[in-house]
């Protein structure tokens, strides 16, 4: 420092370079996409929130009616176009657009018109975002996942689909409800398809450390018999479509699901969710996404656990690829 030279004045001259923040783009600003946002926003799980939807009106009235919430949640910001810039250099890419499942309708009858909206629209967020993860919400999850994968060419790792994560929360939350137990201490996961081919993994189920076949029941709750759950699944498998038949669509929860898989990767946290990604002889399947339980972390999903399953778990796992194949297949895929 010169004798001319006060420390303020190095200070001052000293440029500034603000740290990068992490970005999270949404498309599709439908309730799906709109409530995502607002769950990311409320939860902090980003500092960035943009969503891009071709309905220009649509995307920026969300946006901005959530940006006059920002004083009330974690510092962020919030912004909504329908020019795809707004994605450039996103660190993870949510797809939610799609035709919206109807009452009556399965996941894979909406298959035709989100695989052609997929295979238009990614190459383009590719484009803008090559290094963000993409994740899909959109149904049905497992197909469009696939198609996902073909259509990007970017590496497995990077494209994978939300899965049967929010089936595995409904699972948990009837087994708690049935138990007593908090639904966080209910360990059960549901695998393959996002949809009617679903299974329980029983097998591995616990209570806390306690094998959920071998609970005994307390306070007068009884086992959970075969009878019960079966129930459950039922419960499970007919969620969506029960929601869906008394407000036209399905947005909290899967809201909620998918912000935590945003943290998951955000920060690295290497957190086990059944999300849905290209298996590779995985008890024998291959060439198809389904839900496994996976290790999430700032590469996107990375190792699939090959978790213990009984000869009747494993045969409905196959048969849930089967199912998800032929209806990639029937589109060319």
């Amino acid at each position: 420092m010169s004798s001319s030279e006060t420390a303020s004045d190095v200070v001052r001259e000293t440029p500034f370079h603000p740290r990068r923040t992490s970005k999270i783009a949404v498309i599709g600003a439908g309730s799906v996409g709109a409530t995502m946002a607002y769950a990311m926003l409320m939860r902090g799980s980003a500092r960035t929130v943009v969503l891009y939807d071709i309905n220009r009106a649509k995307v920026e009235a969300e946006a901005l009616d959530l940006a006059h919430g920002i004083q009330f949640m974690p510092m962020a910001t919030v912004a909504g176009s329908d020019d795809i810039e707004i994605v450039r250099d996103a660190d993870v890419v949510i797809f939610t657009a799609g035709a919206k499942q109807k009452p009556g309708q399965t996941r894979l009858d909406l298959a035709g018109a989100t695989i052609a909206l997929i295979a238009k629209v990614l190459p383009r967020l590719v484009e803008v975002a090559p290094d963000a993860v993409q994740l899909i919400v959109t149904n049905p999850v497992d197909v469009v996942t696939y198609v996902a994968l073909k259509v990007s060419g970017l590496p497995a790792n990077q494209v994978f689909g939300s899965g049967t994560l929010l089936d595995t929360s409904r699972l948990r939350y009837l087994v708690s409800q049935h138990t007593g137990i908090a639904v966080q201490n209910v360990h059960a996961y549901i695998a393959g398809e996002h949809g009617d081919s679903q299974l329980a993994l029983w097998s591995s189920a616990t209570l806390g450390a306690v094998p959920l076949l071998d609970w005994p029941g307390i306070e007068g709750r009884g086992p959970l018999t075969q009878a019960v759950r079966d129930r459950i699944c039922d419960q499970v498998k007919h969620s969506a479509a029960t929601i869906i038949a008394g407000k036209g669509a399905t947005n909290y929860a899967v809201g909620l699901a998918g912000s935590r898989i945003i943290e998951a990767i955000l920060n690295d946290e290497h957190r086990i969710q059944p999300v849905s990604s290209l298996l590779d002889d995985y008890r024998g399947i291959s060439d198809v996404c389904l839900s496994v339980p996976s290790v999430v972390g700032s590469r996107g999903v990375g190792e699939r656990l090959v978790v213990p399953m009984s000869s009747g778990e494993t045969t409905a796992l196959h048969a849930s690829a089967v199912a998800v194949r032929e209806v990639a297949r029937q589109f060319g895929y």
